[in-house]
Order: C-alpha cells, then structure tokens, then sequence
C-alpha cells in the first residue's frame, strides 16, 4: 500500500546574522544552506498494517508524511501510495487516504462540526445514504451526538481532536496517515482515540502509518515501528523484537510496606533503576525472574508487583545516542 524508496527530501534555508544590518544587506544578497530534512529513506508497508514512524523532533517524519500524502515533491526517490504517485494528486488517490494532523484543524471555527461535515461530503461527493451510514458510525465510535452542533470554537483540545478525525474519516480512507493524533489530549481521551483507530484498522482494514511522542499509543497501536533520525532511517522492524534485542532485561516494580531493605539487599536481587518511597524498580535479566519474584513475595511481602519491558522511552534514547555517535565518527 505504502512503498518510498531513497525517498530524500532537501530544503534551501536562507539564514543570515541578526541586527539592521544583515537585514538590509540580505535584501540583496542572500546565503542558503541545504537542510536535509530526509535523507535516502526507504520502506515498504502492506495493506492493513498499523506501523509507528517514530523518531525526535526534526527527525523528518512530518515531512515524510507530507509526502506521502502529496503536500511535498521529493527532491529525489520513489513514492507510491495505493498504486499511485502522490504528488501527482490524482482523484482516486486523494479519495483513499487521509492525514491527521495534531496540530492542525480542518474545522470551520465558527461553525459546528456539521457543517464542516456537510462540506467535506460535497468536496469528496460522497453519496448522502453512504454519508449518512458513514457519520452515524463515526458518531457512535467518538460519541460525537453532544458535540456535532456546537460551534468549533466552543469544544475542548479532546472534542475538537475527536471531531477532526471524524472529518478526516467521512469519505472512508484506506490509508491513514496520523501525526501526532493525541497531542494535548488526557489519559482518557487518548485512550479513546487509540480505541478508535484500532477498531477503524480493523473493521475497515485500513493502513495506518501513525507518528507520536506518546510512546504509550505506539506501544498499544503498532506492533512494526520505523524509525528516523536526521532523515535516515535506523529500524525497520517489529516493536517487541527491538526492545528485547536492545535491552533484554525485565523490569520488575514493587511496593514494600513495614519492610526496610539496604542498597546491598537490593543489589542482590538487580539493579535499582528507580526509588520513590517504599516503591521500587529493579532491573532484572529474564532468567532471575522466578528467583526474584518469590523472594520479593515471600521473604520481602512485596504488593503491587509488576512485571513489564523496558520502557520505550529508554530504548529509543540509547538508539539516538548510536545513530548520532556513529554519524560523529564517519
């Protein structure tokens, strides 16, 4: 569904040194500099996959989204999307994908969402039954009801964000292209988007090409991550395999009440990553679970145990700090 190969994209970025001075003389004379914002990016994403495109900020993710949905000419590569060029913007490309953008809205401000959905079905021409099926699905997913007569402008960050992906949606996509979906959103309502896009993946087998720095909705999301940094791709693959090939150790989390335990005590069992209180992290290698476990159980009466991976956070911190230290050294 999704295909790019030594996919680049350069921009030309006029900079000069601040005061009067430079402003005037750039008027005449300007330098530029050539910023790679991706650099020779490569992938292939199949039909009805939900993959995370990850990577820090200025990394080229938006950009490579851009792209891919046809807002952005590459500078060089190959792009195709449903079996067509997207820079070409051709009509049935454009009724089989969507971006979501966090950060930006497609709502009319003063108007309720319904006229902003009345207005997308006239630009995609949408048939009214299909439009009609369509949004009272849509509704009943978001639970939109309450919301689709008020004004834009009147509805919270949670609201509006649900609204817009409904908008987004009404034409029924194939392909998402999802950046950033839950920023400034609560716990809650970040839930209920991950809930959403799970259940629109797979009642409609859509492909989803998601980016976040909520590592928590690629966690629950994607089970493939692809993974940039100054424009170049350095993982393509399966989440779980990357954490366990990165760091294969456990962390094991627990609360010990009426119990004092030393540093050496704690040594004993792993190495201490956090300490809050009476609630503690260890950093256990998967073979020393069992023994640990049962200690902590039986000897320490520890409560609340938990088992998990270790953060992706962490993970995609040391993978940074590799990419960059080999881009150092060459």
């Amino acid at each position: 569904m999704i295909r790019a190969r030594d996919l680049t994209k350069h921009f030309r970025v006029h900079k000069r040194p601040p005061g009067f001075a430079s402003a005037v003389k750039s008027l005449f004379h300007r330098k530029y500099e050539t910023v790679k914002a991706v650099d020779g990016v490569s992938f292939t994403i199949e039909s009805g996959e939900r993959v995370g495109f990850l990577g820090p900020n200025g990394a080229g993710k938006t950009t490579t989204l851009k792209v891919l949905s046809g807002l952005l000419h590459p500078t060089s590569g190959e792009v195709e999307v449903e079996g067509h060029v997207p820079f070409k913007r051709e009509t049935e490309l454009l009724e089989a994908i969507t971006l979501v953008m966090g950060q930006k809205s497609q709502l009319i401000w003063d108007l309720p969402p319904s006229e902003t959905y009345a207005m997308n079905r006239a630009v995609f021409d949408v048939p009214k039954d299909e439009y009609d099926k369509t949004l009272a699905e849509l509704t009943e997913l978001l639970d939109l009801a309450p919301l689709l007569d008020k004004p834009t402008r009147q509805l919270s960050l949670g609201e509006r964000m649900k609204c817009e992906l409904a908008a987004a949606l009404l034409h029924r996509p194939t392909t998402l292209f999802l950046d950033e979906p839950t920023i400034g959103l609560d716990v809650a309502m970040q839930v209920a988007i991950r809930d959403f896009v799970r259940s629109y993946n797979q009642k409609h087998e859509a492909t989803v090409l998601l980016t976040s720095h909520y590592m928590d909705d690629v966690v629950a999301l994607c089970p493939r991550i692809i993974v940039i940094d100054a424009g170049k791709l350095i993982h393509d693959g399966d989440l779980r395999q990357l954490i366990k090939t990165m760091d294969p150790d456990k962390r094991v989390s627990f609360t010990l009440t009426g119990v004092t335990v030393s540093d050496d005590d704690l040594a004993k069992l792993g190495t201490l990553v956090t300490r809050e209180g009476q609630r503690f992290s260890l950093k256990v290698s998967e073979d020393r679970i069992p023994s640990v476990v049962g200690h902590l159980l039986g000897t320490l009466k520890a409560a609340d145990l938990a088992i998990e991976d270790p953060p992706l956070e962490e993970i995609l911190r040391v993978m940074f700090g590799q990419s960059r230290t080999k881009a150092t050294s060459a």
